[in-house]
């Protein structure tokens, strides 16, 4: 039976911080070794603001070929590692996703830890002013003279609110929090996100939570295998191919410490710990107060999978 054109698209959303466990769960419940109530009815839709990057593989904890021929996966090495991807473009392929994968009457699994990109789906962008092109062309040529730490300051005055949530060296973000202080006069945290779920979907919105002393052990040992796989050879592999500091990719967790001054192996393994740890603190804040949202721990897959199937069965219904 094809799905309606008349009724909304479900989503299942499953947000996880870095090293939770989302990879295996999603294998486990959708592969094709999984449970045979979601046997081939279902695609995944990357949401991790670097899978989306060519030959960022080990330091972004991408799914492996393995795991992609288990289930197929979307979002995944669509850009080059010197194209910004931001929240607009992940929801522009998002979207053109879910209607795809809908059309073939299975059901998208939205599932990844960047809580920025997953919130801003579920909920829509918020309207901000359009770009200035006079006001970004002096930006950018004061980024280039003074530099983003310069920037950086003076956006911590101007927009304190989004200085917190934006990288100091996230030269994008921060160029664009500026442009809309002064093409309107407003700090662009003043623009809220809307407060309910877009209208053309219907979401089953997961969240997987761990103790935070067993999810920071998780990031350790995930670290440590990173540089196991040989995270040191990527990184020289694609500094080669002419991509450094400045590259949007390379900004990561995972990669931007590499560029840092005066440390050695051993150091930049600990930045990455340290780094990953923080993120991961981070990333449920983007997740707070989420309408609907259910949150279990990531070791509960019993639970986890009854609810997954009471939806994918009320979504057979509406077909």
């Amino acid at each position: 039976m094809r799905p309606r054109t008349d009724t909304k698209i479900p989503v299942v959303v499953i947000f996880a911080p870095t090293a939770c466990g989302k990879t295996a769960l999603i294998e486990k419940t959708f592969g094709k070794g999984g449970l045979a109530v979601f046997k081939d009815r279902a695609e995944i839709i990357s949401a991790d603001s670097q899978s989306v990057y060519r030959g960022m593989n080990i330091g972004t904890a991408k799914p492996s070929a393995g795991e992609m021929e288990q289930i197929p996966y979307h979002l995944v090495n669509v850009a080059d590692p010197s194209e910004q991807f931001g929240a607009g473009e992940f929801i522009e392929y998002a979207d053109r996703a879910c209607k795809d994968i809908y059309s073939r009457s299975k059901i998208p699994v939205l599932a990844g830890g960047t809580g920025f990109y997953i919130r801003n789906f579920l909920l829509g962008l918020p309207v901000t002013p359009a770009s200035d092109p006079a006001i970004r062309q002096s930006l950018k040529q004061r980024l280039e003279s003074s530099g983003s730490q310069s920037l950086y300051a003076e956006l911590t005055i101007a927009d304190p609110v989004s200085a917190k949530r934006i990288n100091p060296h996230d030269n994008y973000r921060i160029l664009r929090a500026l442009e809309v202080y002064y093409t309107c006069g407003r700090p662009l945290s003043s623009f809220a996100l809307p407060s309910e779920p877009r209208k053309q979907y219907d979401f089953l919105t997961i969240i997987l939570t761990r103790p935070r002393e067993e999810l920071f052990s998780r990031i350790d040992e995930r670290v440590e295998k990173m540089f196991s796989e040989g995270l040191e050879d990527e990184v020289r592999s694609l500094v080669k191919k002419g991509y450094g500091a400045d590259s949007p990719g390379m900004k990561a967790i995972g990669y931007s410490e590499f560029f840092i001054p005066g440390l050695n192996t051993a150091q930049i393994k600990e930045r990455i710990k340290l780094d990953s740890r923080h993120y991961a603190k981070k990333q449920y804040t983007f997740m707070r107060g989420i309408p609907g949202a259910k949150t279990f721990s990531a070791d509960d897959e019993e639970a986890i999978q009854f609810e997954l199937k009471l939806f994918f069965r009320s979504a057979a219904k509406a077909e």
